[in-house]
């Protein structure tokens, strides 16, 4: 059972890590990875509506991703875009990066390689990874400016299109303790955590939905 409480601090958190940014032209948008082919559509969308006049996607595979998309997440992710009308000289892919900092770094490498001129960086995640994400660019990428996005939808619509709602609210939790752990660790910069934000968490650890945190300092997808 998923109680009241839980419900209202899954909510809360749903909240937190999403930035609010404003949306706005960037010199590239970059897909991080993940089960989710609503990252690719929200590149997509973004690239039609002229928000970046090129795509990134990064990522491989893992344990999560691997029946879904053999091939590798960015590659599936090409695929998608290209189907939606994409050029193909408008999308880059990188294979190799396994969580977000690898996403970030192996993204930079890219398009340094490809003599692209990055100022700013429109970076597209799953709705809960939106915060994490750019805490993670801002460390490894200081001199670039983010923008956070996302597919635009609300906590109910996440879990309808997930289909498991405690696997939802463990992600949820596990993204935030990440969060709170690893600017220590050098992976990412500090981000104010609400004490509402830090309780609700707290009860949801208390709830039972443990299975995304980590037990170790080494970085996870």
């Amino acid at each position: 059972m998923i109680s009241t409480q839980d419900w209202a601090d899954t909510r809360r958190l749903w909240e937190y890590h999403q930035m609010g940014h404003s949306l706005r032209p960037c010199s590239v948008a970059i897909g991080l990875g993940s089960h989710d082919l609503g990252v690719a559509d929200t590149a997509v969308d973004l690239y039609k509506r002229g928000m970046a006049p090129l795509l990134v996607f990064t990522g491989a595979t893992s344990p999560t991703t691997r029946d879904r998309m053999p091939r590798g997440e960015a590659v599936h992710y090409q695929e998608r875009a290209l189907e939606l009308g994409v050029p193909s000289s408008a999308v880059l892919v990188e294979p190799r990066a396994r969580n977000t900092g690898e996403n970030i770094r192996f993204s930079r490498d890219l398009l340094e390689e490809a003599d692209v001129d990055v100022s700013s960086v429109l970076l597209i995640s799953k709705p809960y990874e939106e915060r994490r994400a750019y805490a993670t660019a801002c460390k490894l990428w200081p001199e670039v400016e983010f923008v956070s996005a996302s597919t635009p939808m609300t906590l109910d619509e996440y879990v309808d299109s997930i289909g498991d709602a405690r696997l939802v609210i463990d992600m949820l939790v596990g993204a935030l303790q990440r969060l709170m752990i690893y600017p220590a660790q050098g992976f990412m910069v500090s981000q104010p955590v609400p004490g509402d934000v830090i309780e609700a968490y707290e009860r949801l650890c208390q709830s039972g939905f443990t299975s995304r945190l980590l037990t170790t300092g080494t970085p996870s997808a």
